[in-house]
């Protein structure tokens, strides 16, 4: 992982904060910060969905550290941020089914929680910038394909909701206090690190699973919908780019995906051969606040970002299968 660099700014003089390290896209966001010679890399987890085990081998490097805390609590925050140059905000409750089953702690979490890291970045001097997980159920009932930054839906579930309006008040911070903000929509991000365990699960680690035990997952519905299923490695690039990009970039939003979609049916399929076995797919009723399809035009971040997406679906896959 992480054999080419994304970034040309030297690392050595910068303090990173990554909340939700311990999580999938954070503890990737890490390693790669780590890989490269960052003076420190902080971690702010409260490993209430994150594994500690994702960042366990980085505990012994000096320039790691880990911060066992809640973005829920501002004070936690700020102290986090201190003396921080770049913050990567990946912490959140990032599942539409839990956010359907609880949604007093998803607005909570992602939410205040949100908020929290806004004031602690307007009221700490050394944050430069701010770049954070927005998401593509954002577009929520779009039929439109493939999705642009500015044209979405009305919403599908209070993930959603919370995720569309983070957006709104980083525009608002940004404007308002004048701080570098930059979000990040990913679509279906997969890859090593990303669990199978839990009720709330993604479908990628969750097939895996199921070759691994031989065993036939349920796909929900008639799983001919589709999704532009984008490998970690991809979205540690476009982190990595928005920290670095230039001032014209900042206080937008940015699709992050491959730019290719592939239907759930087709999906484990690619697993099967991946794996070199054949399982027959039982199927149930389709899953409440799921969108149909999904395809993301990622000219946007190819134009301010420089973003350029070097692993397909099926090379993720690949490389997932190989790590799991």
């Amino acid at each position: 992982m992480f054999k080419h660099a994304y970034h040309e700014k030297d690392l050595h003089n910068y303090i990173f904060l990554v909340t939700g390290g311990a999580g999938f896209i954070g503890s990737n966001l890490v390693a790669y910060l780590l890989k490269y010679g960052a003076k420190e890399v902080r971690v702010l987890d409260n490993l209430s969905n994150g594994y500690y085990a994702n960042i366990k081998e980085f505990e012994d490097q000096p320039n790691f550290k880990f911060i066992e805390g809640d973005i829920r609590d501002l004070e936690t925050c700020k102290s986090a941020m201190q003396g921080a140059d770049y913050v990567l905000h990946q912490a959140a409750l990032g599942s539409v089914p839990r956010s359907i089953d609880d949604p007093v702690t998803t607005n909570a979490v992602n939410i205040s929680g949100f908020v929290n890291i806004l004031v602690a970045q307007k009221e700490t001097n050394s944050v430069k910038r701010l770049v954070y997980a927005a998401s593509s159920s954002t577009y929520g009932d779009s039929k439109e394909l493939p999705k642009k930054e500015e044209n979405i839906g009305n919403p599908l579930s209070p993930y959603a909701v919370t995720k569309y309006v983070n957006e709104l008040y980083a525009n608002v911070f940004a404007n308002t206090y004048g701080i570098e903000i930059i979000g990040l929509r990913y679509f279906n991000v997969f890859g090593p690190k990303q669990s199978p365990q839990g009720a709330y699960a993604a479908v990628i680690p969750l097939f895996m699973q199921a070759l691994k035990d031989q065993k036939a997952p349920t796909i929900n519905g008639d799983g001919e919908q589709t999704r532009d299923f984008t490998f970690v490695e991809n979205a540690v690039q476009a982190n990595i780019k928005a920290l670095f990009a230039s001032a014209e970039a900042t206080n937008k939003v940015y699709n992050v995906a491959y730019g290719e979609r592939i239907s759930l049916n087709e999906l484990w399929q690619s697993l099967q051969q991946a794996a070199n076995t054949r399982i027959q797919a039982n199927y149930g009723p389709p899953r409440q606040g799921d969108v149909r399809d999904s395809l993301a035009n990622i000219q946007k971040a190819k134009d301010l970002l420089d973003y350029q997406p070097r692993f397909s679906v099926q090379d993720g896959l690949q490389l997932t299968w190989e790590n799991f």
